[in-house]
């Protein structure tokens, strides 16, 4: 059914206004057109028809009562509230009138407020005068209250004095503060002027609490009541300091007085000026030791009186007995600074550095049982910071360097003139010969090493390096005295008588400092002498022994200049002589410890074995004979063996001598084919690779049979195998020189002989 034209303009202004109303019929209408074709979809099911229109009648029935009974109470609602807001504003009428007729009564009234306004000032001026009579008697009285002050601070009173003094000080607080507040500042100079004995008398006070601080260590002892008067005073002007910071509006003069702030400051300075700004001690030897166990004592002495005395005399957050443990430590702490500006010996530096790192911290200081648990020893610093020590260590290492130097000096000096007495050196209880000197030195070494060890292990540290490097450099200047010694023999060889038995102690006493010299090292676990230590002990060595072999030389000399000669070859007893020399030499060297006295036996053997060989090449004698040939070598081959029997005799073992070159030079003369003799030296240069062409052509003259063709083969075949010394080959030929040559000289159509 459609809508007429006036239901369409009734109903657009309608959807205009509610256009969620139009929407959700549409909605309505789309949902009951859907759920009527899902039940009427078939014809069967019309028959139903009447009744779905029944139950949906009564559904909308019941929709549309319930929506009349809301409606309705919301109407009631509103037309309760309507009525109330009526009432409300007629009520608010009634309040603005009576506002009206209150502010039109006091506009009528202002005149009268401003004689109360009058009345008030009056009233106000009333009070304060009356405040003012209230107050003049004190203010009159205030000179002679001064005086009975005085009176008492005379009388030591203190605490009566100072009661009077703060009643004094607020009476003139009070009167400066009014002025203050209503801005009289030019009426102030006149009340400060009128009170200016409260100054005096606030220095006085405060002098006579100063001297009590001050004493405080005696009084506590003494009579504990001054000193507490004088802290109870503190307190009282702390107290009056933190009330008027607190209050902030007016500060009178001369607050705050911060007396507390001066009782430390007292107190650290009678502390500091008592025991640390004493006249000048003797910062040397006994006069320091005697200052810093006086300070010890002291010391000690003090802060157990401040822990079991003091501390009962003053507030617990006064913290005395950490304050005066920290002022000793400092001062303490710069006192020593001051001692080390001096410029003190070893001896005091040792003893500033073992009490501030030992005995500061020990229980005889600051780690007394009387101190403990209150001061805690871990929690102090150290006296000396770590750059300190370190710097006083060098000190006193530098000062015991120049002593051990001095020291070492005067040892050798002594030494040098015990080589030139008329007696052997004395030996130990086995025969060795040997002297003081490496007792003394190691003993003194050691000494100083084991003092350092009671301060710390870098000092002991510092001390055994420069031990090491004085040893070292006192080995350079006893190998150059033992030189000194060496010339002066040579120029008279009865000076010293006993040269030979000097030198044998010399080398004992090197082995035993070389065995020594570990046991200096601060660490038992490593015994590693240095490098350079254990080459100036071998120079040492090989310098003693160097001049032995050459005052054995010097006594072999006479005997191998008659080498090579006919008469030796003939069957003389020079070899005899010679062995008879090397045993009067090896009896000396028995004295000498072993190894040293193997190493004297070996290098002897190799000096006798390189003069020999010396003499016979370079006076060489050249056998025209076959005969001679093997006279030679049959004279060569018993001398070896008298030798090598002599040294095995000696004790020196074949392995370790060299008496080999002597039998192999005897086979390459030997030889009876000279065709054979390029393979005969092969085999010698390879065993002995210091041999030069000059050595290997001086033994062909030597054997006299060798032609051109054959030593050029020879030194052909040299010059193919060059020779390279192994590493620890004692060289043999080396140092032997033979005369060069001499190329003959021919004549025109003759032959070169």
């Amino acid at each position: 059914m459609g809508m007429s034209a006036e239901d369409e303009r009734a109903a657009s202004p309608r959807d205009e206004e509610w256009p969620e109303a139009e929407k959700a019929e549409k909605l309505a209408r789309g949902a009951a057109l859907k759920w009527a074709s899902g039940v009427f979809y078939r014809p069967e099911k019309l028959e139903g028809l009447g009744h779905y229109r029944r139950r949906e009648t009564q559904r909308n029935n019941s929709i549309q009562s319930r929506l009349k009974s809301t409606v309705q109470s919301y109407l009631e609602g509103v037309s309760a509230g309507l009525e109330q807001l009526r009432s409300a504003a007629q009520e608010v009428q009634g309040v603005c009138q009576d506002l009206g007729a209150a502010r039109w009564a006091l506009l009528d009234s202002a005149d009268h407020f401003q004689g109360l306004q009058q009345m008030r000032k009056l009233m106000e001026e009333h009070v304060q005068l009356a405040s003012v009579v209230q107050v003049l008697p004190q203010i009159f009285s205030v000179h002679e209250v001064f005086s009975h002050i005085l009176q008492l601070l005379h009388g030591q009173h203190l605490l009566e004095a100072h009661v009077e003094l703060m009643m004094v000080e607020q009476l003139r607080d009070d009167i400066l503060s009014q002025l203050h507040l209503r801005g009289l500042s030019g009426a102030q100079a006149t009340v400060l002027s009128y009170f200016s004995g409260l100054q005096d008398l606030n220095e006085s006070l405060a002098k006579q609490l100063w001297d009590i601080v001050g004493s405080s260590l005696r009084l506590v002892r003494e009579d504990p009541v001054l000193f507490v008067t004088a802290v109870r005073i503190i307190e009282r002007e702390e107290k009056i300091d933190d009330t008027l910071l607190l209050e902030a509006t007016f500060l009178p003069p001369g607050r705050p007085k911060g007396w507390r702030q001066k009782f430390y400051q007292v107190l650290q300075d009678t502390i500091t000026g008592a025991r640390f700004h004493a006249p000048r001690m003797d910062a040397e030897g006994p006069g320091l030791a005697k200052h810093l166990a006086a300070l010890q004592k002291d010391i000690v002495s003090e802060l157990r009186v401040v822990k079991d005395l003091m501390v009962q005399c003053v507030p617990a957050h006064y913290n005395i007995l950490s304050t005066c443990t920290a002022t000793y430590h400092q001062a303490l702490t710069s006192h020593l600074q001051e001692i080390l500006r001096e410029d003190l010996d070893k001896q005091g530096l040792f003893l500033l550095l073992e009490w501030a790192l030992r005995v500061y911290h020990s229980p005889e200081m600051m780690g007394h049982p009387d101190l403990l648990p209150e001061v805690d020893v871990a929690a102090l610093d150290p006296l000396m910071s770590s750059e300190l020590v370190d710097q006083t260590e060098r000190r006193y290492v530098m000062k015991v360097k120049a002593s051990v130097f001095e020291w070492m000096q005067r040892t050798l000096e002594v030494e040098f003139k015990e080589w030139f007495r008329e007696q052997e050196p004395e030996t130990d209880h086995q025969g060795f010969f040997q002297s003081a000197l490496p007792a003394i030195v190691m003993q003194m070494l050691n000494e100083n090493i084991q003092v350092a060890s009671l301060i710390t292990n870098s000092l002991q540290q510092k001390i055994y390096n420069m031990a090491l490097e004085e040893l070292e450099a006192f080995l350079g200047r006893l190998r150059e005295a033992l030189a000194q010694c060496g010339k002066e023999h040579q120029q008279d060889r009865a000076v010293p008588k006993y040269y030979v038995s000097h030198l044998l102690a010399v080398l004992n006493n090197n082995l035993a400092l070389s065995n020594s010299v570990s046991s200096l090292h601060p660490d038992t676990a490593c015994r590693e002498v240095p490098g350079s230590l254990q080459a100036a002990l071998d120079r040492m060595q090989k310098k003693a022994t160097q001049l032995l072999l050459e005052e054995l030389l010097l006594d072999l000399q006479p005997l191998c200049l008659q080498l090579p000669s006919r008469k030796w070859l003939s069957g003389s007893q020079l070899v005899g002589s010679m062995c008879e020399v090397i045993d009067k030499y090896a009896k000396d060297f028995s004295r000498v410890r072993k190894p040293v006295c193997t190493l004297l036996l070996a290098e002897s053997e190799l000096l006798v074995v390189n003069q020999y060989l010396r003499a016979l090449l370079q006076r060489k004698m050249v056998c025209k004979s076959r005969e001679e040939r093997g006279q030679l070598c049959h004279r060569l081959l018993q001398d070896a063996t008298q030798l090598r029997e002599l040294f095995c005799g000696l004790g020196l073992d074949r392995s370790q001598q060299s008496l080999e070159a002597v039998f192999a030079l005897r086979e390459l003369i030997y030889l009876k084919d000279p065709a054979l003799l390029s393979l005969e030296v092969l085999g010698f240069i390879t065993k002995y690779p210091d041999v030069s062409d000059e050595h290997i052509s001086t033994l062909l003259d030597i054997r006299g049979d060798v032609s051109k063709e054959v030593r050029h083969v020879v030194l052909e075949m040299m010059a193919q195998h060059p020779q390279v010394l192994p590493e620890g080959y004692r060289p043999i030929f080396s140092t032997i020189l033979v005369p060069v040559q001499e190329l003959p000289f021919c004549l025109r159509k003759g032959k070169c002989a």
